[in-house]
């Protein structure tokens, strides 16, 4: 602690040009200013200072020490921002993305939860299941499911996602069910937003193509074909546990089920002291799985 007490006492008197100066910034008396410079001086067994009665002069070695000191306080005077802007109140707009059924059934009432308490900040919720560049369209965070594609974002794991292939009792009367992924050929497979499902062989990711003669990018929609019996269906954890549960749907390939599918609130790096963007996704990380069905 003495020696950061010196190092402090260098930088002041260097940074505001006198003792007296520097004595004031830091509440003490001159002779203590000077005796702590004096005291560096000595542990580092090299003069920082040259002192005259009209002014002060840097030595090469006092030069090179302060070069390399300011950015200590500098760093710490960030760091103190930093810590001021995170405890800052939330204000202004707030724009995110979503994808539709997620962001409509379990974002955007934590959304609502969160302006209760934020009441000077707005709020606008867009929600698709487009790959949106929140950058170039100006979204300050995006809610997005599994492996992670663009690094230039920052990304924050808010929960688990889990992704099975069902179908049900109807389906299954009339076609036995699959146990290897070379099998899906012979499946009426419903077609989500993509026509690949996602696999994992011996941990390795793997897309296989699926083809049916059913599609729709909506997840409800996936979800009642798939009860009726129409076909199989590559849908999340939050869709399908409670058919699961019921006996409505059955789960085949599991041994295939991949792992990489959490969900992420992802933002642009100039976002990441924003009281708004930090404080929000804190928000979500702690009360996600508040929303989120139980896990079997």
């Amino acid at each position: 602690m003495q020696r950061w007490d010196r190092i402090e006492a260098f930088v002041e008197v260097v940074r505001l040009g006198t003792f007296a100066a520097a004595a004031r910034q830091l509440k003490v008396s001159n002779s203590h200013v000077s005796r702590l410079v004096s005291q560096l001086e000595a542990q580092l067994g090299t003069t920082l200072l040259y002192r005259t009665t009209r002014q002060i002069r840097l030595t090469d070695a006092g030069a090179l020490y302060y070069e390399h000191c300011q950015h200590l306080f500098d760093g710490l005077r960030d760091a103190e921002a930093a810590i001021n802007d995170l405890q800052a109140q939330p204000r202004g707009l707030l724009s995110l993305t979503s994808a539709t059924t997620f962001g409509e059934r379990f974002i955007a009432p934590l959304v609502n939860d969160f302006l209760i308490a934020h009441p000077r900040l707005q709020v606008r919720m867009h929600f698709t299941n487009r790959q949106v560049d929140i950058i170039d369209e100006g979204f300050d965070i995006a809610i997005r499911m599994g492996r992670l594609e663009d690094s230039s974002l920052v990304a924050r794991r808010l929960c688990e996602r889990r992704e099975h292939v069902v179908g049900a009792p109807a389906y299954f009367a009339h076609i036995s069910q699959p146990h290897a992924l070379a099998e899906l050929s012979r499946h009426r497979c419903l077609e989500g937003s993509r026509d690949h499902w996602r696999f994992a062989v011996e941990g390795v990711r793997r897309e296989v193509r699926v083809r049916g003669s059913w599609r729709a990018n909506s997840g409800p929609a996936l979800l009642d074909a798939a009860l009726k019996g129409l076909g199989l269906a590559q849908l999340p954890d939050y869709y399908v546990d409670p058919y699961l549960d019921s006996g409505e749907l059955i789960p085949v390939l599991e041994a295939y089920r991949h792992a990489d599918t959490a969900v992420w609130a992802v933002f642009p790096r100039h976002r990441q002291r924003s009281p708004k963007v930090v404080q929000f996704i804190d928000y979500l990380i702690e009360h996600i799985n508040e929303t989120l069905p139980a896990p079997r």
